[in-house]
C-alpha cells in the first residue's frame, strides 16, 4: 500500500504542474500598451485644418476601428505655450482605423494633440500625445 502512495503522489504533482503550466501559456492576448495613435501627416496648414490620426495595433501594424475616443485636447505645448489651446471636433472617418478631427490652428508652429480612447474588448485606456507642425 505504501508503494502505491509513493507512486501516485509524484504523478499527481507532475500532472498538476503540467496543467498549471498549460494555463499560463495559453493564447496570447493584447494589452493596452499594444495600441497607439499615429499622425497621418506631421505637417498641416495653419487655419482651418483636418487632422487624421490612425489607431494601430503595434503587434500587427493593422488599423483598429471602432475605438471610443473620450478625451481630446489640442495645445501649443511644443512651443512652450501649453495655455494656447484650440477647439477640436470629431469628423466622420473616411476609412476604418482613421479618426478625423477639425481644428482651427490660429498660429503657425508646434502643436500637440492629446487623445485618450477605449479599444473594444480591452481594459485600460490608450493615451498618446502627438506633436505636429502648423505651417503658413
Amino acid at each position: 500500500m505504501t508503494k502505491t502512495v509513493f507512486f501516485r503522489a509524484p504523478l499527481a504533482a507532475s500532472l498538476g504542474l503540467a496543467l498549471t503550466g498549460a494555463a499560463l501559456v495559453g493564447p496570447a492576448s493584447a494589452g493596452i500598451e499594444d495600441y497607439e495613435f499615429q499622425l497621418v501627416k506631421n505637417e498641416v496648414k495653419q487655419g482651418e485644418a483636418v487632422l487624421d490620426v490612425r489607431l494601430v495595433d503595434k503587434r500587427t501594424a493593422k488599423p483598429v476601428p471602432d475605438a471610443v475616443i473620450f478625451s481630446r485636447r489640442l495645445d501649443m505645448a511644443p512651443d512652450s505655450m501649453e495655455e494656447m489651446t484650440s477647439r477640436i471636433e470629431p469628423m466622420p472617418s473616411t476609412e476604418p482605423g482613421i479618426y478625423r478631427f477639425k481644428a482651427k490652428l490660429s498660429m503657425a508652429g508646434g502643436w500637440r494633440l492629446s487623445l485618450a480612447a477605449k479599444v473594444q474588448g480591452e481594459t485600460g485606456t490608450v493615451e498618446n500625445k502627438l506633436v505636429f507642425k502648423a505651417v503658413k
